[in-house]
């Protein structure tokens, strides 16, 4: 049974039906920021402190989120802060959620008058994805999917994203199963310490990837929509349309792209032979049954 409705207000302003996305590392989390960053009443925040700390305590620590009501307020307190709309509040967002935001001073980077709806593009929210829905029973989730071997390979050119595969990720505090980490078991936990990157990489993708299949299962059509990245870059107008529609409001094509266009295929030239081997072996299940070939 969910939990009662809480009315959050922000900024005199009550936060109905916010908006999350969701994806693997790298697979346009970012662009669709963006896009919606620069649509008409939205207000969106990506990678606050307040939120990522939150969010990756979640993710390493699975158990959290089932200690009751406790992790639900945390992280809706945490968005609270992050939603607020405050004088110099940009300067504690990091690089892409300014860029995404055309923001180049202080800020804020939107006026309370024309905010009607919020929502988040952290990465990694992902882990998170039931405790939201606790915490906004009427949120409305967009998921994304990419490619699981263009994910590794930019995953593999990411200092951050690195930075999580050093073996003293895996202590005896750590808890299994591990979806952030793509490990079951602890038993495989030494299997894990020494397995190339490309094969930690394609885990990490595998574990997102079924989260995102169970949420799929789990929620109601009007509150999922599943897009795939490569359809941001070859049918813009069309996935712009299908945002559009399922939130209601008008998502603008040319917001999609940032600096850097979407990217199609560049495993084919980025991951060496052996590593390429190694991705296709680890999330070849999953790269077929969403119909990478």
């Amino acid at each position: 049974m969910r939990p009662p409705t809480h009315i959050l207000v922000v900024n005199g302003i009550k936060v109905r039906q916010p908006v999350f996305v969701l994806a693997a590392p790298h697979s346009g989390s970012d662009l669709l920021a963006r896009a919606l960053k620069r649509s008409p009443g939205f207000h969106v925040t990506m990678g606050r402190a307040s939120v990522t700390h939150v969010v990756y305590a979640f993710a390493r620590r699975p158990s959290i989120t089932r200690r009751g009501m406790g992790a639900t307020r945390v992280l809706r307190d945490a968005l609270a802060e992050s939603w607020q709309i405050l004088p110099g509040a940009c300067l504690e967002c990091p690089d892409p959620c300014r860029e995404a935001g055309g923001v180049t001073g202080e800020g804020p980077c939107v006026t309370s008058g024309s905010v009607a709806r919020f929502g988040d593009a952290s990465p990694d929210l992902i882990y998170s994805a039931s405790v939201l829905l606790q915490a906004f029973p009427d949120a409305r989730f967009v998921q994304l999917i990419r490619d699981g071997r263009d994910v590794a390979a930019d995953m593999m050119a990411d200092p951050a994203v690195l930075s999580w595969f050093r073996p003293a990720m895996l202590s005896e505090e750590t808890e299994f199963p591990n979806p952030f980490l793509g490990v079951n078991s602890g038993e495989h936990g030494e299997r894990w310490k020494a397995m190339p990157t490309a094969g930690k990489c394609a885990l990490r993708w595998r574990s997102a990837v079924r989260l995102s299949a169970t949420l799929h299962k789990e929620l109601p059509r009007e509150q999922l929509l599943t897009l795939r990245y490569e359809d941001l870059a070859t049918s813009p107008a069309e996935a712009a349309q299908g945002l559009s529609d399922f939130l209601g409001t008008r998502v603008s094509k040319i917001g999609l792209y940032g600096r850097h266009a979407p990217q199609v295929g560049v495993w084919r030239t980025r991951l060496r032979g052996t590593d390429a081997e190694l991705v296709g072996k680890v999330a070849r299940e999953e790269l077929t049954r969403l119909g990478y070939r």
